[in-house]
Formats: C-alpha cells, structure tokens, sequence
C-alpha cells in the first residue's frame, strides 16, 4: 500500500471509514427469507451477530435479558450503575435532565461510588436465571478485583473492554494484568478489545481470547479523537485485525478467534459494511440507545465520560425511534437505517448473493 507524506519527516497510509466504502452487488441475488444471520463463538450459538455494548446508557439485567430473548447477546457493565447502586433508576432519571457541563461533572460524582461485589452477582444472577447467555464485562484495571465474582456467579462469557487494550501493558506503578496468563486460568471464553491494528490483535489472539473486539475513538459518545489524537477509520481497522486473524489461524494450526467490529456502527449498512471487512459479529450502542424502552432515556455515554481525570467522552441525545425488537426486526417507519436492523443485513446478504455471514465476509467492496 503506498504511504501519503504528510511532510518531509512523516509517513501515512489512508485508512478509510465505514462511510468511505459500499458493498457491490454480484450476479446472484437471493431471497431474504433464505438467509441465515447466525453467528456461534466457541459453544454458545446466536440468531443474530450483535453484541450490544457495555454501557449503562443501553444494557440493564432487563435489556440484556431482552436482547438474550432476541438471539443476540447482552453485555453487562459490570462496573456501571447497576453494580454500584441497588436502584439506579433515580440517577438514570437524574442524569436525562442534566445539560452540558453538568452532565460531565454529575456523571463522575455518580460513578465514584464503590462498586460491590455481592451486586455483580446479583445482577449475573438475574440474567442467568432468565435462560439466556449471559455475559459481563470489566476494564482491564478491574478485572483481577472482580474476576472471581464474575466467575463464580456463572458468566457464560468474559469481557475485557477499554479504549485500547494491549498484551503488553508497561506499568512502573503496578502490576498490569497478564491477559495470557489470565485467560488460560478462566474457565469462560474471554473476548477482549479494543484493538485497530494487526499487530496489536495478532498479540491479543496469542494470549487465548475466544474474541477480539476492534475499534476505539469512534463511537458516537467517545471523544477519544479530539482528547487523545488516536482513531483508525474502521473499515481498515476491521479488514487489518481480520487479516491478523487469517494469520494466526495458520501459526495456530487451525485456532479461529472472532473479530468483532466495536465502533462506529450508528445504523444497519455499517452492520453489513463491517462484517463484509471481515467482521464475524458487531457490539454497538448507539442504535438501542434509541430505543423507548433503553435504560438511558434516549441519552448515551459510556465509561469513557465520567473518567475521573480525563473524560474521552459525552453524553449523547437521540430521539428515540422504537422498541429495542422493532429496532432489530422492524416493522421499520424510517428510511435511515436506524430500525429493523436486522432485516437490513438480511437483505444485504440475498441482494448480494449470500446465504450465510462467513460468506459474505468474501463480498466485493468499493472505495467511492
């Protein structure tokens, strides 16, 4: 790939963005009602290939159970209002009529309280008992605090996940968390991410992950890029960690870890955009954010906002549009790809030929 010189004494290769890229119709077409969206990581099998992200804005114990009803599999924060609060519906009440600066400042007095141990297992324990898969996630800076809660009130599966999350963490303050080590201990799959490069998740799948998660700086309530400077256009971050994966599957001798495109994923074209990069399922949050029956009351944000030091993010308003089922499986009563996902993809596989996602990953793509 040829380098663009941005000066004298620095390189770069274009990376494009979802928007960047369309998918090309081939010379085949099929029904809808012919196509499968099933996606299975390791022994759990799902109708359809969304994980919804980890965020207090649109994943309670009461949507993840939800979303485990609907094929697809919830994420809890296990760090979030629901592990911190008995009831956190007054905050979530709170939070939806505060305005600009006061959001930020609220959201970090709000998240200071101590996250306990006897509600991480509460709410695993609901979600479990509801019959669907279930799944919790925590920052790296976590994860050795709380993993024997999390293990020990039966997750199903193990998310590690912040902004950008490395095999080779330095520290000279503490002992970072060797994810190898970690993962060969645990007796779940681990999905950990985020990753953009295909070095980066070359070294995430040698530590024994089921998943990598990839992307950062590019949801809709990160404000990584303007924070930090760090972002990568995601249809190169996607097709790179998937080219990383190809590669290891051969160091491996037949090793398949699951690439899941975690970012920029605002509407159903950027579902099927990221799986024909490669993706073998998506983790969004901004179109169930956008549900009238999401936690967050049509306002977004992620962990990334009540950072106590340093927020990378906002809190976001949508104008909700419909149920979190309508939002999957319609009907649809807009033209902008914000319902009825699922239906989308569904159609963007038979418009193109393709009966089932690992196929599709195959699917011609056009830069324009």
């Amino acid at each position: 790939m040829t380098d663009i010189e941005i000066g004298r004494a620095k390189r770069a290769r274009r990376a494009y963005s979802f928007d960047d890229i369309a998918i090309v119709p081939s010379r085949r077409t099929r029904d809808p009602e012919e196509v499968s969206t099933a996606w299975q990581i390791d022994a759990y099998r799902f109708d359809i290939p969304v994980l919804a992200a980890p965020m207090d804005s649109v994943m309670s114990p009461t949507t993840a159970i939800a979303l485990g009803r609907y094929g697809g599999l919830g994420v809890l924060n296990l760090e979030g209002l629901w592990t911190r609060y008995d009831d956190p519906d007054p905050l979530l009440e709170e939070v939806s009529g505060l305005h600009g600066d006061d959001a930020t400042r609220r959201l970090q007095e709000i998240y200071r309280g101590p996250v306990k141990a006897e509600l991480i297992s509460e709410r695993l324990r609901e979600i479990r008992e509801a019959g669907v898969t279930v799944a919790g996630s925590l920052s790296p800076q976590r994860t050795k605090e709380f993993a024997k809660t999390v293990v020990d009130a039966g997750v199903d599966m193990f998310v590690i996940r912040g902004t950008t999350v490395s095999a080779e963490h330095v520290s000279s303050q503490s002992e970072p968390l060797n994810l190898k080590e970690f993962i060969y201990e645990l007796d779940v799959p681990v999905i950990v991410g985020g990753c953009a490069t295909h070095q980066a998740a070359l070294h995430l799948m040698r530590t024994g992950a089921a998943g990598v998660l990839v992307g950062f700086g590019g949801g809709a309530a990160h404000t990584t890029r303007t924070v930090l400077g760090v972002a990568v256009p995601m249809a190169s971050a996607v097709a790179d960690v998937a080219a990383a994966r190809r590669d290891y599957l051969d160091e491996s001798g037949g090793r398949y870890v699951h690439v899941i495109a975690d970012g920029s994923i605002g509407k159903s074209g950027d579902i099927a955009k990221a799986i024909a990069c490669g993706a073998d399922a998506v983790m969004v949050g901004s179109p169930f954010a956008r549900a009238t029956d999401a936690p967050g009351r049509g306002l977004h944000w992620g962990s990334e906002a009540h950072h106590r030091e340093l927020p990378r993010g906002e809190r976001v308003r949508f104008e909700t549009v419909g149920t979190t089922e309508e939002i999957l499986f319609g009907p649809s009563r807009v033209a902008d790809g914000t319902m009825n996902l699922i239906g989308a993809l569904r159609r963007s596989l038979a418009t193109t030929g393709y009966t089932e996602l690992k196929e599709f990953q195959r699917v011609e793509v056009v830069v324009g």
